[in-house]
């Protein structure tokens, strides 16, 4: 991978991270049209995510720094024999909320090959499926908390319950196929079950640290030292450009999110599944692949 691919990838890794339209959808696309899929692509995706990871540590950092001290609190009270259920603060809360929603994910974690195939493979119309089912679901909780809408949004994070962090983790496992949106998927799943928007962004993308970083730490020691050596200047420069357009990218996600604009993604991953599927197949019945500048 040159300097250039991984400057083009880091930014639509940044992008699509948090924009609600598939950043492991769109990095599929990227590898399969140039070549760069395989066990190597996969390695550079995870590098990549580190890099949005930085970008919401810095964007989310005063809410994080305050969950950080609060399990520690939460902890010595573990220990403590003092932790209260039902006497939890919104912070505490949020912590134990975001553990549930994590849970779901050691369910789909059982078809963690299944899922990895579906993005190094050279079919795409799985992509062009996912992005339409995507579609569907911004265009569903498009309509949460609007006036007269069946759902009205009226919780914050920290009022979060079981079955809602429960339902988001499900939504989140479901987003491990390429095409669907992580970020897409559980802000819905946030809405529907009643919380604010900019909870429900600001719940989502607290949600993706742990996840990313556990996801980073396995592919990563999975992953040979001479394959990282051998693309590390590449690596490196995709995970700064990452991190700088996955900042920016969430300052807008907050602010289209706030402005009722979470339509505008719907109708985009509506029109990139048709096209995928039509690529897919013209792919399929043609016998070749297309291949942009090779």
């Amino acid at each position: 991978m040159s300097i250039i691919e991984a400057i083009l990838q880091g930014i639509l890794q940044g992008l699509t991270e948090f924009l609600p339209v598939s950043s492991s959808g769109h990095l599929s696309l990227f590898q399969h049209f140039t070549g760069l899929d395989g066990e190597g692509a996969v390695t550079m995706t995870i590098v990549f995510h580190l890099g949005t990871l930085a970008a919401v540590f810095v964007a989310f950092w005063d809410k994080i720094k305050v969950l950080i001290f609060e399990a520690f609190r939460m902890l010595r009270d573990i220990f403590t024999g003092k932790f209260r259920w039902k006497a939890m603060n919104p912070e505490r809360r949020m912590i134990m909320m975001i553990i549930v929603s994590i849970l779901p994910l050691f369910g789909f974690y059982i078809f963690r090959d299944f899922f990895e195939k579906l993005s190094s493979d050279s079919d795409i119309i799985i992509e062009g499926i996912a992005f339409l089912y995507t579609s569907a679901l911004l265009f569903l909780s498009a309509r949460c908390g609007r006036n007269g809408a069946h759902y009205k949004a009226e919780k914050t994070a920290g009022e979060t319950t079981v079955p809602a962090a429960l339902t988001i983790g499900v939504f989140q496992g479901i987003a491990l196929v390429p095409g669907i949106s992580r970020s897409g998927s559980t802000i819905s799943a946030a809405l529907f079950t009643g919380m604010k928007r900019e909870d429900a962004v600001e719940y989502s993308f607290i949600l993706g640290i742990p996840v990313i970083l556990a996801g980073a730490v396995v592919k990563l020691g999975e992953a040979s030292s001479a394959e990282l050596s051998a693309n590390l200047m590449p690596l490196l420069v995709g995970f700064a450009v990452s991190a700088v357009a996955g900042y920016f990218a969430i300052r807008l996600i907050k602010m289209l999110v706030v402005n009722d604009k979470f339509h505008v993604f719907a109708w985009y991953t509506l029109v990139l599944g048709i096209a995928v599927i039509g690529l897919g197949m013209y792919e399929k019945i043609a016998g070749v692949r297309i291949l942009i500048g090779r």
